[in-house]
């Protein structure tokens, strides 16, 4: 793997490795604070909004100034508020480090997969995207496991100590590894010329199908693994943190699920693919719903492997959806994207409240049959013959 794979790797892992570090330790951040569990959400909540509030901002900067060095320069600053959210002293500041947190993420995932649709096209893309994902799925693997050890070791801050020191490292490899861009074209004009690059964007119905895939993708994947630590530390399973923060091993399964979609994405295009991994996520959260570890574990397995597939395949299509304006298209994109995954931190709340488990898987079922519907009517089928450029 060259430098610049590796790069764009470590740039994926050194977001995701940020963004929901305070799942599987829910309960003892409730307990230190002295809070309902339930209200432990926003502190994943928090990072999202401030995700979702920034990346629009994020990719026009970007497509004015440049990639490279938004994106090593946020990587390195990333590590300042997750070193300080070991010292909160109650909900509410731990609340204002992980916003601060969030709003230096956009400048590495907006940016990053304007890089790879810029620099890397047609199967080439389709795979330095799915090495990308590769990264995000262990970046979000370990930020998790890393807090349940340490939670059990050293208590829940030592854990924002050794992930802070990780984003640190992480952001000196981006900057020494990444190549420049070679064929990044600074957009002409000002707040007029962007506004027009947005109207365009919102009138491409292919590129808001796309969004709203990346929606209600990150709306599952927040909700599930939010209130799945409920679901898990409670009787009869009542595993310990450490235990839980095992339990994310499945999101290993995406890495491989990834690396093998991306090469079936370019055999039968990235619409056939969508449908296929759909319904293997949709499977996979019914299982969830039998009261047997093993048998959880494999269905949130399956609903990994088929998330994480939807993700990549959506971030390569931006680009090739939008035409122009790439990096302000990402932009929109996450920003609907983390709206999704916020709302997924809080709104399952009284569905968990008023029926368990139960009351969230279905409603979360229904956004993965909308995804399965967007991808058939707004994606277009591989051309046959043809490399897997526009499907």
């Amino acid at each position: 793997m060259g430098a610049r794979a590796v790069a764009v790797v470590l740039a994926g892992f050194a977001t995701f490795l940020n963004l929901y570090t305070p799942q599987p330790i829910l309960p003892l951040i409730a307990a230190e604070f002295g809070v309902d569990v339930a209200q432990t959400g926003r502190t994943v909540t928090a990072s999202l909004v401030a995700v979702a509030l920034l990346a629009p901002f994020a990719g026009a900067i970007s497509d004015r100034v440049g990639r490279k060095r938004l994106i090593a320069g946020a990587c390195t600053l990333l590590s300042l508020p997750t070193l300080l959210v070991a010292g909160a002293q109650s909900l509410e500041a731990m609340l204002v480090w992980r916003f601060l947190q969030g709003l230096a993420m956009p400048f590495i995932f907006t940016v990053t997969v304007a890089y790879i649709g810029e620099e890397a096209e047609g199967a080439d893309g389709i795979r330095l995207t799915g090495l990308y994902g590769v990264g995000t799925i262990l970046g979000g693997f370990g930020g998790r496991l890393v807090a349940g050890i340490a939670a059990e070791l050293a208590g829940w801050r030592a854990g924002f100590v050794v992930i802070g020191v990780f984003t640190l490292l992480a952001g000196l490899a981006v900057a020494l590894l990444l190549p420049a861009e070679r064929q990044f074209r600074a957009q002409p004009g000002g707040v007029r010329a962007q506004l027009a690059v947005w109207r365009d964007h919102l009138g491409n119905a292919r590129l808001m199908a796309t969004c709203a895939v990346g929606f209600c993708m990150l709306f599952t994947n927040v909700a599930v693994y939010t209130f799945v630590n409920l679901y898990l530390t409670a009787p009869p399973f009542a595993l310990s943190p450490a235990a839980m923060g095992g339990v994310f091993a499945v999101y290993l399964v995406g890495a491989a699920t990834t690396a093998a979609a991306a090469r079936l994405a370019v055999r039968i295009g990235r619409r056939a693919t969508l449908m296929l991994v759909a319904g293997l996520a949709a499977c996979g959260l019914a299982l969830t719903l039998w009261p047997t570890l093993p048998v959880v574990v494999v269905g949130l397995a399956m609903l990994s492997g088929g998330l994480l597939v939807v993700q990549n395949l959506s971030l390569g299509f931006i680009g090739v959806a939008a035409g122009h304006g790439r990096s302000a298209a990402v932009g929109m994109y996450v920003t609907t994207y983390y709206v999704g995954g916020a709302l997924g931190g809080v709104a399952p709340a009284l569905a968990w409240t008023g029926a368990g488990w139960g009351g969230v898987v279905m409603l979360v079922l229904p956004a993965l049959a909308v995804i399965a519907v967007l991808g058939w009517r707004f994606w277009p089928p591989r051309q046959r013959g043809h490399p897997d450029t526009r499907s």
